[in-house]
């Protein structure tokens, strides 16, 4: 069985969304992707993951800390929305770095919702700009809109180096060809519109169990996502690795044949074992579940 979370219907169309229900929704968000078990290798309520450092708790203080941030990133779009969409990135990193000593102080140091806050810092000025222009919220808006906020920024901040030691970011791409974070915002989360929606809508339109459309979901993202979290664990053997096991598991059926959940569990105790932790995927996962209940739109342009 899997664990029950609160769940809501997958696509409500919002018509009043404003910084309080930003603020909840994003909390939730986070909530039900660290609650969701069992998670491959990652925090949830079985167990640790292949985290000495986090756990359950840790991610709940760090979730209470970073969710009212988000009022600020909203401000910072509605304020901004009649300006150039690319002035917004450096408009809201100082909110960033601010919300990351918030996470860090109730952690002990320890980097629990880093890409998180990257990923909805992002969504909720999108949203305030659109708030601000009046214009409907919709999934394929809002990442393009994101999308326009991130113009080039992989290859501003990753392309070049800029001297001294190479950040993990920057190795990750100049040897790998990985963008991590950065690509899929620039992208206006391509691989959360292309591969993870699709994934969790066809399941909840099929079962309407929350807990299986994510834990699905979350087996795709493993399984076709570069996540640089893994790369920065086990190298790209590592990510191989999750990929490979993660698209075994699909073809097999998933979470969806029997004996699925008890699966994910044998994967999540070999995950443990290599110390190989799908952040980037988590991150996805959360971002799914936040874009799901916003309606489509029409298609993206990127």
């Amino acid at each position: 069985m899997s664990e029950i979370l609160m769940t809501e219907s997958p696509v409500n169309k919002v018509c009043a969304f404003d910084e309080e229900s930003l603020v909840k929704r994003v909390r939730l968000a986070l909530l039900t992707e660290v609650r969701l078990t069992p998670k491959p290798g990652l925090v949830d309520i079985r167990n640790t993951g292949a985290h000495k450092d986090m756990d359950l708790a840790a991610f709940e203080r760090s979730t209470a800390a970073i969710a009212p941030w988000m009022a600020r990133f909203y401000q910072i779009g509605y304020e901004s929305a009649t300006g150039n969409a690319e002035w917004v990135l450096p408009m809201i990193r100082p909110i960033g770095v601010a919300c990351e000593c918030d996470m860090l102080q109730v952690t002990g140091g320890v980097n629990t919702h880093r890409g998180a806050i990257f990923a909805f810092g992002l969504l909720s000025a999108a949203i305030g700009r659109l708030n601000a222009q009046n214009v409907p919220l919709e999934q394929n808006l809002m990442c393009d809109v994101v999308a326009q906020f991130c113009h080039h920024l992989v290859a501003k901040e990753l392309s070049v180096p800029k001297g001294g030691k190479l950040s993990k970011s920057e190795s990750h791409f100049l040897q790998f060809g990985l963008a991590g974070a950065r690509g899929e915002a620039e992208s206006g989360f391509r691989t959360v519109r292309t591969q993870a929606l699709p994934v969790y809508n066809r399941v909840m339109a099929e079962l309407g169990d929350t807990n299986l459309a994510l834990l699905q979901t979350l087996l795709h993202l493993m399984a076709w996502n570069d996540d640089t979290n893994l790369v920065a664990r086990g190298g790209l053997s590592g990510l191989y690795y999750v990929q490979q096991q993660a698209q075994k598991l699909l073809w097999e059926g998933g979470v969806l044949h029997p004996g699925g959940i008890e699966a994910m569990q044998q994967l999540d105790d070999a995950l443990i074992a290599r110390r190989l932790s799908p952040g980037g995927s988590a991150d996805l996962l959360a971002v799914t579940w936040f874009l799901s209940h916003f309606p489509a739109g029409m298609l993206f342009k990127n």
